[in-house]
């Protein structure tokens, strides 16, 4: 059994072992085969927190297809996102720690902003300022085409 579970975790492709994202509570998130939707938020900005429902609304409707990942801007330690995710009834995965470059892209530096990766991992575009669902569809839509 060890042998299989080592194999697995050898062979189990890009999105596991130390490649793969991490979610707030430290648990691999999977990603394979899905958009991601990737928003950097900050507790202090209020168009952030005006969109969170929108995020929300979007992940709700659209999590069989694509994934809304956030980031918290300033890199709280976990317990203090979590508080925060609380406190504005975040839905969506978070993730422990911004993945510096892995889509070849800086950190943006306006909030918010959303990066859209593409199912196969590519860096497609990046929204800056607030999205509702609408919005959040449509730019999925160019995405997926």
């Amino acid at each position: 059994m060890l042998i299989l579970a080592l194999a697995a975790s050898f062979f189990g492709g890009c999105e596991s072992g130390r490649d793969a994202l991490q979610s707030l509570d430290g648990k691999p998130l999977r990603t394979e085969g899905k958009i991601l939707l990737v928003n950097y938020w900050a507790e202090w900005c209020a168009p952030c927190r005006e969109e969170i429902p929108e995020l929300n609304a979007f992940y709700r409707e659209h999590s069989d297809k694509v994934l809304v990942l956030g980031i918290n801007f300033d890199q709280l330690p976990a317990e203090q996102v979590q508080q925060q995710a609380d406190k504005f009834a975040i839905e969506f995965p978070l993730l422990a720690e911004a993945p510096a470059g892995r889509w070849g892209q800086a950190m943006p530096q306006v909030l918010p902003s959303t990066f859209i990766i593409d199912a196969s991992g590519q860096w497609r575009r990046t929204l800056v300022g607030p999205q509702t669902a609408q919005s959040l569809a449509e730019a999925v839509a160019q995405v997926q085409n």
